[in-house]
C-alpha cells in the first residue's frame, strides 16, 4: 500500500509516539510468532531471490496500516512496498522506514535471530528507532541526540556504549547469513579478534549493549535493514559511518546502503 507523498505537514516529534510504536512492534512480533510456532511457513522468492514468508507480509500489514493511522500525513516505506519511485520519495522530509521481518533466513532456519524494525527518518537521518525481537520478547529503542533503552516491560534498562580501553581482544560481529571475502580480509588485519556471528539488526544492538565492539559491514545491505538499530546504537553513544568516514544517510535514490563500520567509542578501525 503506497502512501500519498506529502511534502509539508505539522511538525511531529516521534518520541511522543513511542508508546504506540512499541505496541505496534509487539503486535507485529506476535503475528510473526503465530507463523513461526506453526513451523510450516510457506516461502516464496522475490525478484532479487531473497525469501519472503507469510510472516513478513502479516507484519508488514500491521505496521504500515498502524503507522498510517497514527500519522496519516507521513509516508511509510516498508521493505515490502519498496516500489515507491524516487520521483516521489525525493520530496519526503520525514517518513517511517520499516523492515517487517529482518532476518527472514534466520526465521526459516528457526534460530530466533530475527527482528521487527521501525525507524523515523528526518532529513536522511534515523532519529528514532524501535527494534523488537519476537522470540525473546525483548525490545530496543532510542535515537539520535537522546538515549537508548532495552526492555520488555515497564522498566526498560538504559543502554550506554562504554569506551573501549584497548586492553582486551576486539569482539567483532559478523553476519551469520551473508559472509564476504572483504570481511575476512578485514578480520585478518586485527590481532586475534573474537568473532561473533549473528543474524539481522541484532548485530548493531549487540554494540549498544556492550556485548560487541566492532561491526564491519562490507557487503550489501538495504536501508530498512539497519535504520532502526542505527538510531538505537547512536542513541546509546555508539558510532556508525561509511568506510570512507562519511555519515550513513537514508532515502537515497538507490535504497542500497554503502559499506559501513559500526563501533563502540575508542575502537580504532584498521
Amino acid at each position: 500500500m503506497a502512501p500519498t507523498a506529502v511534502t509539508h505537514f505539522a511538525p511531529i516529534d516521534p518520541r511522543d509516539l513511542l508508546p504506540t510504536l512499541l505496541d505496534l512492534v509487539d503486535e507485529a512480533g506476535r503475528a510473526i510468532l503465530e507463523v513461526y510456532d506453526r513451523g510450516d511457513a510457506k516461502v516464496t522468492l522475490k525478484e532479487d531471490r531473497s525469501p519472503l514468508t507469510e510472516a513478513d507480509l502479516a507484519s508488514h500489514r500491521i505496521l504500515v496500516e498502524g503507522l498510517q493511522r497514527l500519522t496519516p500525513s507521513v509516508p511509510v516505506l516498508s521493505e515490502e512496498s519498496q516500489s515507491i519511485p524516487w520521483s516521489e520519495r525525493r520530496r519526503w522530509k520525514s517518513f517511517w522506514l520499516v523492515d517487517p521481518l529482518d532476518g527472514t533466513k534466520e526465521f526459516i532456519r528457526r534460530n530466533g535471530e530475527f527482528t521487527v524494525n521501525v525507524a523515523w527518518i528526518e532529513d536522511g537521518v534515523p532519529t528514532l528507532g524501535v527494534v523488537g525481537v519476537p522470540v525473546s520478547k525483548e525490545v530496543f529503542f532510542g535515537g539520535v541526540g537522546g538515549s537508548a533503552y532495552q526492555g520488555n516491560g515497564a522498566d526498560p534498562v538504559p543502554l550506554v556504549c562504554e569506551t573501549y580501553d584497548g586492553t582486551s581482544s576486539l569482539r567483532v560481529v559478523t553476519s551469520r547469513s551473508h559472509p564476504s571475502p572483504e570481511v575476512e580480509d578485514f578480520l585478518a588485519r586485527l590481532a586475534e579478534p573474537e568473532r561473533i556471528s549473528v543474524g539481522s539488526s541484532l548485530k548493531l544492538c549487540l554494540l549498544a549493549q556492550n556485548r560487541a565492539d566492532l561491526y564491519p559491514r562490507l557487503g550489501p545491505t538495504m536501508e530498512w535493514d539497519i535504520a532502526a538499530a542505527h538510531a538505537v546504537l547512536v542513541g546509546a553513544g555508539g558510532l556508525i559511518a561509511t568506510v570512507e568516514g562519511e555519515p550513513l544517510l537514508y532515502n537515497k535514490e538507490t535504497l542500497l546502503s554503502p559499506w559501513f563500520i559500526a563501533r563502540r567509542p575508542g575502537v580504532r578501525v584498521p
